[in-house]
């Protein structure tokens, strides 16, 4: 694949729901060495940028934008239209988390949501409608569900460090089981229940997807391979076209029954390949251990 590399000046608009981790977020970035500037009204975004000479210093900003007084999604758009026409790069990054694991931390910090409607699962559902369309547009989005503040510093380093700005796409790939829950943050989703299943063999049932005698297995069966090929061909197809998109990051989703077996056998699969063909591909096995 013929990828582009970009060390192009960019600013990243982080945002999100509230309670996800905006905050350590902002915080994170700092360390990485942006310039942040937090609750700052998407009208102001192209100045905040010209203040800090963004497009001549070569420097990095994020800003926060949250739904505190609600939050504009058309003037955020035409914000970042206008930079892109300057020729600086704008990437949104969403912060998830699932309503209960928000509603948590809320009740562990004893604090009012921002939207202050009588409970604070109906400012959850309020703001999660509000920030709909913008989830949708975002160039990435982080369930923090699971996550701790070092696995968080680890998926934001991996993605906006100055370092990694400058390589070609990258791609996430991760393997989860369907009965733990569908990842919010993927990109693309594959089921592959659909080969057969290690669990039921008995010298394979207590190995995992990254031994190579379950990778045989699954790779082996009827479909297993033919699959493989033709996602690694969907996948030449997309990603530059992504690319030329200004999409910098990819998060990919394989998932069987329980996430022991044939999605992280596949996963690990996909990865090879991709890293074979000179893309940054990583991966990641979610629910390997449970």
């Amino acid at each position: 694949m013929d990828l582009v590399a970009t060390d192009a000046p960019h600013v990243l608009v982080v945002t999100g729901m509230s309670g996800a981790g905006r905050s350590s977020a902002a915080k994170i970035l700092e360390d990485l060495g942006y310039t942040v500037i937090d609750n700052l009204p998407p009208t102001l975004l192209s100045q905040a940028v010209q203040a800090h000479d963004i497009p001549e210093a070569h420097e990095h900003l994020a800003v926060v934008i949250d739904s505190r007084g609600g939050l504009p999604t058309g003037e955020l758009r035409s914000a970042i239209t206008e930079l892109e026409r300057e020729g600086v790069l704008t990437r949104i990054v969403f912060l998830d988390a699932e309503d209960n694991v928000i509603v948590s931390r809320y009740e562990e910090n004893r604090r009012p949501h921002p939207l202050g409607l009588d409970t604070i699962p109906e400012s959850i559902d309020a703001e999660r409608g509000m920030l709909a369309e913008l989830r949708e547009t975002a160039d990435v989005v982080i369930d923090t569900s699971n996550l701790n503040i070092h696995e968080l510093r680890e998926r934001l380093t991996t993605q906006f460090s100055e370092d990694e700005m400058g390589r070609p796409m990258r791609v996430s790939i991760r393997s989860f089981g369907f009965k733990h829950g569908t990842p919010r943050d993927a990109d693309l989703v594959f089921d592959v229940r659909f080969l057969p299943n290690p669990h039921w063999v008995p010298e394979l049932r207590d190995l995992r997807g990254t031994h190579q005698p379950v990778s045989d297995y699954v790779l082996g069966s009827d479909g297993g391979k033919e699959f493989v090929d033709r996602v690694d061909e969907l996948l030449e197809f997309l990603i530059p076209r992504f690319q030329s998109e200004g999409k910098s990051y990819l998060s990919i989703g394989v998932g069987c029954t329980g996430g022991h077996h044939r999605s992280v056998a596949i996963a690990e699969e996909l990865r090879r390949r991709l890293s074979a063909q000179g893309i940054n591909a990583s991966v990641r096995h979610r629910d390997l251990d449970r």
